[in-house]
């Protein structure tokens, strides 16, 4: 069991400690227990884009909430900003909890923000979560693995530091679930490289957006149709998309939120009760 200690900040010979948090794919009901005590114990919430507001809306009025988030497009902070932030508020003394969407060390740069920290000999701990390719998935009613199906899931990056470097000949013959995280933008190119090397543009695929939240929308089609789904169903980030076959158990498997078939236009919904509560 690890316990936080408020540190007096009029100390200026002990720095504070930071927990990189994750915080899961949206539904606050899957933060883990030793996610919800590091927030509520933090004196500061260092919180990015992807934080629900489910799970804003548990944050203790005591902390100090900064956002610090990154939008397609749009960095509030660059990443080298975020760890001079968490480094400088550490060294005052303060007990900083660092949330992230989803789990820290799936694209989330929770490394390069760690090894910031010990570099400058601030304690760290790491609180891993949910990632959204689990989790996103299994609210979409869609295992990423599934015996006599899909032997084996990657987790793919559709953005690189600089550009994108992938062994697409290796994914399109994996013969299992690719999932790829901030793909909307990139889906002609994932597309398109799929299918040159190899992979049938008939293979079932999703497009999920908002994933594990009360609005969440999953959308069920072929690699073929991905880029014309997203335009005409108007997706937004933050989108998920899984490419496999898999994929044709979301109609059957379907209990939460709203399921389109985009070949069939049908689409089919799981109400819960007023007093029902949805967990994982």
């Amino acid at each position: 069991m690890s316990t936080t200690i408020k540190l007096d900040k009029s100390s200026t010979s002990a720095y504070g400690a930071v927990s990189l948090v994750g915080a899961g794919p949206g539904d606050a009901d899957l933060l883990t227990v030793k996610a919800l005590k590091s927030i509520q114990s933090a004196d500061i919430i260092v919180y990015d884009n992807l934080v629900s507001a489910d799970i804003r809306a548990l944050f203790p009025s005591s902390a100090l909430a900064l956002y610090v988030g990154k939008a397609k497009g749009q960095h509030y902070l660059t990443q080298d900003e975020i760890n001079n932030l968490l480094i400088d508020r550490a060294q005052q003394g303060y007990s900083i909890c660092r949330l992230k969407g989803g789990d820290p060390f799936v694209f989330g740069r929770g490394g390069e923000e760690m090894l910031a920290l010990k570099q400058a000999g601030i304690e760290v701990e790491i609180v891993p979560g949910i990632t959204a390719g689990i989790g996103a998935a299994a609210y979409s009613g869609i295992p990423v693995t599934h015996r006599g199906i899909s032997q084996g899931c990657t987790f793919v990056t559709a953005h690189g530091e600089k550009s994108l470097d992938l062994d697409w000949a290796a994914l399109a013959h994996l013969d299992h679930t690719l999932v790829f995280y901030m793909g909307l933008s990139k889906l002609p190119m994932i597309t398109g490289q799929l299918t040159q090397n190899g992979l049938s543009p008939d293979t079932p695929a999703a497009l999920i957006e908002r994933g594990c939240q009360q609005s969440q929308r999953t959308f069920t089609t072929t690699l073929a149709k991905l880029s014309d789904t997203a335009l005409e169903n108007k997706l937004q980030s933050p989108s998920l998309v899984v490419v496999g076959h898999v994929v044709s158990l979301a109609e059957p498997m379907h209990w939460f939120g709203t399921t389109f078939n985009n070949s069939t236009s049908s689409a089919f919904e799981f109400e819960a009760s007023a007093d029902m509560q949805l967990s994982a």
